[in-house]
C-alpha cells in the first residue's frame, strides 16, 4: 500500500511539474504572437506610407521636371524631330 502511495504522489507530482511547463509555454507562445502581430502592423504601416510616397515621387509634374533639370532633355518639337523614311528594298 506504501509503494502505491508513493507510486501515486509521483505521478501527480510529474503531472503538475508538466502542467506548469505547458502553462509556461503557452504563455511564452502567446506573448510572441503578440510581438509578431504588433510587428506585421508595424510592417503593413511602413508599406503603405512607402507606397504614399512611391505614388509622390512618380507625378508627371516631378518627372517632367527631373527630366528637364537633371537629364537636360526638352519637349520634342517639329524643329528639332528628323524623320526616317523606309527604304525600297526594306521589308516593311
Amino acid at each position: 500500500m506504501m509503494r502505491l502511495n508513493l507510486v501515486l504522489l509521483l505521478a501527480v507530482l510529474l503531472s503538475a511539474m508538466a502542467t506548469v511547463q505547458v502553462q509556461y509555454e503557452s504563455r511564452r507562445l502567446f506573448t510572441e504572437i503578440e510581438k509578431a502581430q504588433g510587428e506585421a502592423r508595424r510592417l503593413e504601416i511602413d508599406h503603405e506610407r512607402l507606397q504614399v510616397e512611391k505614388r509622390a515621387q512618380a507625378t508627371p509634374l516631378r518627372v517632367e521636371r527631373l527630366a528637364k533639370d537633371q537629364l537636360q532633355m526638352r519637349p520634342a518639337t517639329p524643329a528639332i524631330t528628323q524623320y526616317v523614311n523606309q527604304g525600297r528594298g526594306t521589308a516593311p
